[in-house]
């Protein structure tokens, strides 16, 4: 009897030993820095799975409505993976409202949810950072960037008291330094408010100027 409880036993004991371990499903979340955002701030939230398996995670953002983006991939890299925006919350794009941020990756599916209120923040408009770039690679001078933050940037945030024409578009000259603010404010380093106080400050000192239109003044 005692022999036979003996084989028996290293029998179920081989048995548990080659069974096939219990493959756990991949899971999903997505942690939201904030669920309350307000016009001119950036979206932010990390993505965490329970493991790395090498399928990219697939974001979707909609409204309340349902309208929302197209499918945005995202490369997993590590269990933790921040996603911030490079675009900031525009009155023009962005209704005010409820949205959610669907995620789906290797077969788990979650979803995470913000509200956007209304706020008296004014941003630089997402078409001035193309502006920027091209001046930052000297592809456009310092007068066209000028130019452009007069005819597209809210007054509020950036008032240049000089017409820009086609005499001093090429008489006016940006100190290099601003490049590096700059590059801060196209990685999201600094707001909006911040790179156009930059820009405010220059022109009151008359740092940025229109020679033509001091000579006038004269």
């Amino acid at each position: 009897m005692r022999l036979r409880n003996t084989i028996l036993t290293i029998i179920l004991t081989i048995s548990f030993v080659f069974l096939p371990a219990a493959h756990a499903e991949s899971s999903v979340f997505i942690i939201m820095e904030k669920t309350t955002y307000s016009y001119c701030e950036r979206l932010f939230y990390i993505i965490e799975v329970s493991e790395v398996t090498g399928d990219p995670a697939i974001i979707h953002i909609r409204d309340e409505s349902g309208k929302g983006s197209s499918a945005i991939p995202i490369e997993i890299t590590n269990l933790q993976n921040p996603i911030p925006s490079l675009i900031a919350f525009e009155k023009d794009i962005f209704p005010l409202g409820k949205y959610f941020v669907d995620v789906e990756y290797s077969g788990a599916e979650f979803t995470a949810e913000f509200n956007l209120i209304d706020s008296d923040n004014i941003c630089i408009p997402e078409s001035i950072k193309q502006f920027l770039i091209e001046w930052l690679n000297d592809k456009i001078s310092d007068g066209y960037l000028m130019d452009a933050f007069q005819k597209y940037v809210d007054v509020k945030l950036i008032d240049i008291p000089f017409k820009i024409n086609d005499k001093n578009i090429h008489e006016i000259d940006i100190p290099d330094w601003v490049k590096n603010v700059g590059y801060w404010w196209i990685q999201g380093l600094i707001s909006d408010k911040d790179f156009a106080q930059v820009i405010s400050y220059l022109i009151d000192e008359n740092i940025i100027s229109s020679p033509s239109e001091i000579g006038n003044a004269i």
